[in-house]
C-alpha cells in the first residue's frame, strides 16, 4: 500500500467529501465527511475493524483527493451527484435504479390532460405516484379513459380560445371536444375532479353516484344508458382491486427493511400512497459482509431516494444513522418537511416487520437460485471444455461483435461471461475509429487490438507499482474468445493475438439458415452441439447478448442523431440549448410534453427559447391532428 502520511496531515479540520482512486486514476470510492481529517485518516488506520469490503477496497488505494464544502449537507450532496457521476464499485450501488412512472394531471391548464409521466417538476399539476407496475399503471389510465371523456391531444385549449374541428375521440365518445367549444371549463373541471378523487383512494363517492345513475337509467328504460354505466362501474371497482388499503391513515409513507447473511443482503422497500399499497420493489446488495445494518440503510437511503422523483412525507426504518442530517436534505428535495421515523409499536413497527420477511424471503430465494445457477453453469463450463479439449475450465468468456446499418456508424462490443454468468459491469463498447464503411474484418481487426494492447499497458503498470489485477480494468485476460461469426472473423482475432504475443483459445459462433445458433467452429472445424444440451443454450444466450448490446448502442447513437437534427430545426435553439434540454428530458418526446416552466427551468433556456420549443411543437401537433 502506498504511502499517505504526508497528504494526511494536510487534510483540513472541515465538511467536505473524498475520492479514492487507483493505481489508473479510476474513483473506486466516494464518500462525505463531517471532518475530513477523522474520516480519512481512518481508513489507513488499524484494519481490525474494517468490513472486508473496505479492507479490498484500501488494498487498491493508489490515490486520493477530497473537495471541501461549507457544511455537511452540502457534503451529502455533493457525494450523491458524485456517485451518480461515477458509479464507484466500493459504493452501494442500486442496479436497478430506476425513474418510477406517475400518473399527472395538467391541472395548471384550462381543460387538463391526464397521461403517464417519469419527470416530475413544479409546474402547477397534480402528481399521483409513483408507481412500481408500469403495466398497472397503464391498465388504469386505460381503464380511467374509458370511464371518464378526457382529452389526450397536446393541443394548448383555452377557454374562450380559438375553436378548431374536434377530432376522431370526439366522435367515438372519449373526448367531450373542448376544442370545438361543446364543453365549458366548470363541467370538464367536474371530470377532472372526479378523476382525481380515484387516484385519491376517494372513489366511494363517484362509484355511489354511477350506481345512483345506473338504477335511474334502468327505471326509465334507458338500457343501453345503464349498460354503458355498468360497464364504468365494473372498470372503476377493476382500479380498486389493484390496491389494499393498509392503514387508517392518507399519507405518502415509504417502508424500508433488510435482512442480511454472512455475505449479502437485501433491502426491501414498499410504497404506500394515500394509506394504500402501490407497489414493492427489492435491491440485493452483494458483498455487504461486515457492515452495520444501520450503515447499509442510510447509504440505501441516499443512493435511492438520490435516483427517484418522489419523496414521501415519513419514511420508517428499523435504524439509522445520521437522521437529522438525511431529513434536511430530504427535505429539501421533496420542498416540504420530511422525517425518519423508527416505529416502536403498533401498525407501523408490524407492517415494517413485514417488510423485513419479505427481505428475508427474497434473500432466501436469492441463495437458492444462486446456488442451482451455480451448479449448472458450473456442468456446462465443463461440458464446454469437454468440446473444445480446453486443459482448464473457461471461467473468463469473452465475446466480440460489429454492428452497422447500410455501412453507417460501424460499432464493436464486447460482453463478458464469468462463470457461466453475464458479468455487465466488464461488458465494453467501442466507436469505430480507423475503417470507413462496412468493413466488418478490420472493424473488428481495430477493436481487438485496442481491447488486448490496452490490456497489456495495464498489466505492465500494475507490476512496476505491485499492485493487484483487479485494479484494472482490461488487464484480466479471457480463457474463451468467441466471435460472432465464421473462419474469417476467427483468423482476424488469431491474426491480433499472434502480434501481441498472446495464447488464448478462439472460436466462432455460427447460425443456421433461420439465425438459430448452430454450433461453433474451433481450430477449422464446425463442431456439431446437440439442440437440447446446456452448451447450445448457454453459446445461444452468448451470441444473442453480444448482438443485442451491439445493437443498442448503434440505435443510441443513431437515436442521438435524430434527436439532435429534430432540435436543430427549432429557432433559438443552439448547440448549448440542444444539450441542456437533452440533458433534462433525455428524450424528444419528453420534451414535447415539459410545461412552460419546466422549459425556463433548464439552464440556459430562457422565455424565447421556451415558446419556440413550445410554438414548434404545438404546430407540428396541429399537422398531425
Amino acid at each position: 500500500m502506498f504511502d499517505f502520511s504526508y497528504q494526511l496531515k494536510l487534510l483540513p479540520d472541515k465538511p467536505g467529501v473524498y475520492l479514492m482512486k487507483n493505481s489508473l486514476g479510476e474513483i473506486i470510492y466516494v464518500g462525505k465527511a463531517k471532518i475530513l481529517k477523522n474520516r480519512v485518516r481512518q481508513y489507513f488506520q488499524s484494519s481490525k475493524n474494517h468490513s472486508e469490503k473496505v479492507k479490498a477496497m484500501v488494498k487498491n488505494i493508489a490515490e486520493f483527493e477530497y473537495i471541501v464544502t461549507d457544511s455537511e449537507i452540502e457534503a451529502l450532496i455533493l457525494e450523491c451527484n458524485l456517485i451518480k457521476k461515477y458509479k464507484p464499485r466500493y459504493n452501494i450501488l442500486l442496479k436497478d435504479d430506476k425513474h418510477y412512472p406517475f400518473i399527472k394531471i395538467t391541472t395548471n391548464e384550462d381543460f387538463p390532460r391526464i397521461f403517464v409521466t417519469r419527470i416530475i417538476a413544479k409546474d402547477g399539476a397534480k402528481y399521483f405516484g409513483p408507481y412500481v407496475d408500469v403495466s398497472a399503471v397503464y391498465e388504469t389510465m386505460e381503464l380511467i379513459k374509458k370511464i371518464f371523456p378526457i382529452r389526450t391531444c397536446k393541443r394548448v385549449i383555452k377557454e374562450k380560445g380559438d375553436i378548431t374541428r374536434p377530432c376522431l375521440n370526439y366522435h367515438i365518445n372519449l373526448c367531450t371536444a373542448p376544442c370545438a367549444g361543446f364543453i365549458d371549463k366548470e363541467d370538464y373541471g367536474k371530470t377532472v375532479a372526479e378523476i382525481t378523487n380515484i387516484l385519491n383512494g376517494k372513489d366511494s363517492m363517484v362509484l355511489r353516484q354511477l350506481k345512483v345513475d345506473m338504477e335511474k337509467a334502468s327505471e326509465e328504460l334507458e338500457f343501453e344508458k345503464a349498460a354503458a354505466l355498468r360497464d364504468k362501474i365494473a372498470a372503476l371497482e377493476k382500479i380498486r382491486e389493484k390496491q389494499k388499503i393498509m392503514t387508517g391513515s392518507f399519507e405518502n409513507e415509504d417502508f424500508i427493511n433488510l435482512d442480511s447473511d454472512e455475505m449479502d443482503s437485501c433491502v426491501n422497500i414498499f410504497f404506500l400512497r394515500n394509506g394504500k399499497i402501490v407497489g414493492r420493489e427489492h435491491f440485493m446488495l452483494e458483498n455487504t459482509s461486515g457492515e452495520n445494518k444501520a450503515v447499509i440503510i442510510s447509504q440505501f437511503i441516499k443512493e435511492f431516494y438520490g435516483g427517484t422523483a418522489f419523496v414521501p412525507k415519513t419514511i420508517y426504518v428499523p435504524e439509522i444513522l445520521e437522521t437529522e442530517l438525511l431529513e434536511q436534505w430530504l427535505t429539501m428535495k421533496r420542498g416540504s418537511k420530511v422525517e425518519l421515523r423508527i416505529p416502536q409499536k403498533g401498525d407501523k413497527k408490524n407492517l415494517l416487520e413485514m417488510v423485513k420477511k419479505n427481505a428475508t424471503a427474497t434473500l432466501d430465494q436469492f441463495k437458492l437460485k444462486l446456488m442451482q445457477d451455480k451448479a449448472l453453469h458450473k456442468e456446462t463450463l465443463k461440458d464446454l471444455a469437454h468440446i473444445l479439449n480446453l486443459e482448464d475450465l473457461p471461467h473468463r468468456i469473452e465475446a466480440y461483435d460489429i454492428s452497422n446499418i447500410q455501412g453507417v456508424d460501424s460499432v464493436g462490443s464486447m460482453i463478458v461471461f464469468e462463470n457461466g454468468k453475464a458479468k455487465n459491469s466488464d461488458y465494453r463498447r467501442f466507436k469505430i475509429k480507423t475503417v470507413k464503411g462496412a468493413n466488418d474484418y478490420d472493424s473488428m481487426r481495430e477493436i481487438l487490438t485496442r481491447r488486448f494492447k490496452r490490456g497489456l499497458d495495464e498489466v505492465k503498470a500494475i507490476e512496476e507499482k505491485n499492485l493487484a489485477l483487479s485494479a484494472g480494468k482490461f488487464c484480466v485476460f479471457p480463457d474463451l474468445i468467441l466471435m460472432d461469426g465464421g473462419l474469417g472473423q476467427i483468423n482476424i482475432a488469431l491474426e491480433v493475438l499472434r502480434n501481441l504475443n498472446i495464447d488464448i483459445p478462439v472460436c466462432g459462433m455460427v447460425k443456421d439458415d433461420k439465425h438459430n445458433t448452430r454450433g461453433l467452429i474451433y481450430n477449422n472445424e464446425e463442431l456439431y452441439l446437440k439442440k437440447s444440451s446446456n452448451v447450445i443454450h448457454f453459446i445461444t444466450r452468448i451470441q444473442d447478448e453480444v448482438h443485442r448490446f451491439a445493437i443498442s448502442y448503434h440505435r443510441s447513437l443513431r437515436d442521438k442523431r435524430i434527436l439532435h437534427s429534430i432540435l436543430e430545426d427549432i429557432p433559438n435553439i443552439g448547440a448549448k440549448r440542444r444539450k441542456e434540454l437533452l440533458k433534462k428530458f433525455g428524450s424528444i418526446e419528453n420534451i414535447k410534453k415539459a410545461s412552460y416552466k419546466e422549459l425556463v427551468d433548464t439552464d440556459s433556456i430562457d422565455t424565447k427559447a421556451a415558446n419556440s420549443i413550445l410554438d414548434y411543437f404545438n404546430k407540428a401537433s396541429s399537422k398531425n391532428d
